[in-house]
């Protein structure tokens, strides 16, 4: 066997997105995942054991990426799935179109994100914030499920 007939295309740590929970152990203010979407968990409310012995979790939650708000109603006892959710501060060192140029603390660069579409008036009120560049603006990035995306963001005062 050569080394042309072996390749790796990709490396990952091969951590998953998502982590399996027990519905029950899902809290008020937590992640979980709906009709395949990444959502922080709004109210939970639990109904009685029934007929056939499980209790169910009625879960109202938002999706965390378009603010979409949506419902899922698992037995307690079974199964469901949690993203991994991850937030990081950048500081945007260049605006061009819609594409971002972002920089960490660590000095890193992050050019493959665009300003945020939700809510609709944001990417607008971070462009004013910057100034051309006249201003510091930090944006918080959260990533979940392979999708990336500006949450919020704050004015540095010099």
């Amino acid at each position: 066997m050569s080394d042309d007939d072996y390749k790796i295309e990709t490396t990952d740590a091969g951590a998953s997105a998502t982590i399996p929970m027990e519905a029950g152990q899902i809290k008020k203010g937590g992640f979980i995942m709906i009709k395949g979407k990444p959502c922080k968990v709004l109210s939970i409310s639990v109904s009685k054991t029934g007929k056939h012995g499980h209790a169910k979790c009625n879960f109202t939650a938002v999706d965390i990426f378009t603010g979409k708000k949506l419902e899922d109603m698992v037995p307690s006892t079974h199964g469901t799935t949690v993203p991994v959710v991850n937030r990081s501060d950048w500081e945007i060192i260049d605006i061009e179109g819609e594409e971002l140029t972002l920089m960490d603390e660590g000095g890193n660069q992050k050019t493959d994100l665009n300003l945020p579409t939700v809510p609709e008036n944001m990417a607008e009120e971070i462009r004013e914030a910057w100034n051309g560049g006249e201003n510091s603006v930090i944006v918080t990035v959260q990533a979940a499920v392979g999708i990336e995306q500006v949450v919020a963001w704050k004015k540095e005062s010099a």
